[in-house]
C-alpha cells in the first residue's frame, strides 16, 4: 500500500467514526431513550471526527481541539464546507457542556434537534467532497 492509500484509508476511518457517532445520536433522539444533552454530544463529536477527517485527507496537521471553527477553518477555501457551515460555535459548546455539569442550562429536544442537523449537514459536506475526489465513503473502513 503507498502513502496515498494510507491517508486515504485513514480519512475514511475517521468519517466511518463520524457516521458511527451520527447513527447512535440519530437512534437516541428518534427513539427518545437518552437525556437531550447526549445527542447533543454525540453530534458534536460526529462533526468533529468528520472535519478531522477532511484534515486526515489534506494532510493537514490539526491541533487537539474540540473547537469545530478552528478545525474547519484549518481545509483549504475549495472545500464546500467552509462557505457553507459559516458558524459551528453552537455545536463546539456541546463538546464540553453535554458533558459535565456546570453553570449552563441544560440541553433540551430542541437543542439535540438542531445539533444533530448541523452535524449530519457538516458529515454530508465532508462525504460529498470525498465522492468528488472518488473516494467511496460507504465502504467500511478496516
Amino acid at each position: 500500500m503507498n502513502g496515498a492509500d494510507v491517508v486515504v484509508q485513514e480519512a475514511r476511518r475517521w468519517l466511518q467514526f463520524s457516521a458511527e457517532d451520527l447513527d447512535v445520536a440519530q437512534r437516541l433522539l428518534r427513539d427518545r431513550l437518552s437525556a437531550p444533552r447526549h445527542v447533543c454530544w454525540l453530534s458534536q463529536q460526529a462533526a468533529e471526527k468528520a472535519l478531522k477527517a477532511a484534515l486526515v485527507l489534506e494532510e493537514i496537521d490539526f491541533p487537539y481541539t474540540h473547537d469545530l471553527n478552528v478545525l474547519r477553518n484549518l481545509l483549504p477555501d475549495s472545500w464546500i464546507l467552509r462557505p457553507d457551515h459559516s458558524e459551528l460555535a453552537d455545536l463546539t459548546e456541546w463538546a464540553v457542556e453535554a458533558r459535565y455539569p456546570g453553570e449552563w442550562p441544560e440541553a433540551t429536544e430542541s437543542d439535540a434537534v438542531r445539533a444533530e442537523s448541523e452535524a449530519r449537514a457538516t458529515r454530508d459536506s465532508v462525504a460529498t467532497e470525498f465522492q468528488r475526489r472518488d473516494i467511496n465513503v460507504d465502504q467500511s473502513a478496516k
